[in-house]
């Protein structure tokens, strides 16, 4: 049985400044009992499988109405026009501050109401109660799947995820609908996609991968 969503706390939720949210995080962070990190994957693993010649991260703190989604579309498919495969490209997307909860399936957008939270609304302006990045992204209002999270992850484009941010907006989440915290993570974390890496801190995840030579595009 779904937690029943209280529409006022996500409203107040989603009122909630990013921006302001992302600031107090690291003191929020040190007052939690620190999660159970057993599938966060080390910064290491993933950065040493990207060995494609042609290599950029796209960083997404914010959805940016699919715009991240269409520039690692646009970067795969120029590199493809100039005759470079798909094997010989790697794109890194981000998965943090507002983007956070696009790495997770539908059943958390449902079960949350993760669309209202985020106050991302579908082409007939209702929150969105799936996650619109997975297979069905809308750009200029226009559905663009070729730019989806499925379809370029398909392609060989990698996703990740920035744990310390999961926790935070879980537990924001949580708190909205009078929910324990470490549940709420406990069920988001075991609902991200399988398409999506989960890392410890992107901070360090965008560190390493500017020390391992990618090239950087900011979203």
């Amino acid at each position: 049985m779904h937690p029943a969503v209280d529409t006022r706390s996500t409203r107040r939720l989603a009122r909630l400044p990013i921006a302001l949210a992302l600031l107090v995080a690291v003191a929020a962070l040190g007052a939690w009992r620190a999660p159970d990190a057993g599938a966060v994957v080390p910064t290491a693993d993933w950065l040493e499988a990207l060995d494609a010649p042609n290599r950029m991260l796209f960083d997404a703190p914010s959805s940016n109405n699919g715009v991240p989604l269409v520039h690692a579309l646009n970067y795969m498919n120029s590199w493809n026009a100039a005759g470079a495969e798909d094997a010989d490209i790697d794109a890194v997307i981000t998965l943090y501050g507002a983007t956070t909860f696009h790495g997770l399936d539908d059943s958390m957008w449902a079960k949350y109401g993760l669309g209202a939270v985020m106050g991302e609304n579908d082409l007939a302006g209702a929150p969105y109660e799936v996650n619109p990045w997975r297979t069905a992204p809308v750009f200029d209002g226009a559905t663009l799947p070729p730019a989806s999270i499925e379809a370029l992850s398909d392609r060989g484009a990698t996703f990740i995820m920035c744990n310390n941010a999961l926790t935070y907006f879980a537990g924001k989440v949580a708190a909205a609908h009078g929910l324990d915290a470490e549940v709420v993570y406990g069920d988001m974390k075991a609902h991200i996609l399988p398409d999506v890496t989960l890392v410890p801190a992107m901070v360090v995840a965008l560190d390493r991968a500017q020390q391992a030579g990618l090239s950087y595009h900011r979203q």
